[in-house]
């Protein structure tokens, strides 16, 4: 997987799987706090929707496993990602046993 995907490099890019892996999960980390602005501004006050804590987890477990597996294998991304994955899988189970499975239906 750390082979360049070819058909990528018509368009001069250089990305092997693990970077696209890594990639991903950065945007879905970061993208994370675009659904939490959207939700606040729909309900009028600051919240964080379960979507937020899955794409959390995703997202932090996807840049993770680029930074252990890949050629990269770098020790800082690896510290830098494994705190907010135990933090966000932590904040899920909170959300889910305080607020159940389907919280977020029952609001509507």
């Amino acid at each position: 997987m750390n082979e360049q995907i070819l058909w990528l490099s018509f368009f001069g890019l250089h990305i092997t799987a693990w970077k696209l892996i890594g990639l991903i999960g950065a945007f879905m980390f970061g993208g994370r706090w675009l659904v939490q602005f959207i939700a606040s501004k729909r309900a009028g006050k600051p919240v964080i929707p379960r979507f937020f804590w899955y794409m959390s987890i995703v997202g932090s477990l996807m840049t993770l496993s680029y930074f252990l597996f890949s050629s990269k294998q770098d020790s800082v991304g690896v510290v830098q990602n494994l705190f907010p994955a135990f933090t966000a899988i932590y904040s899920l189970y909170l959300d889910i046993k305080h607020r159940g499975w389907h919280r977020d239906k029952a609001q509507h």
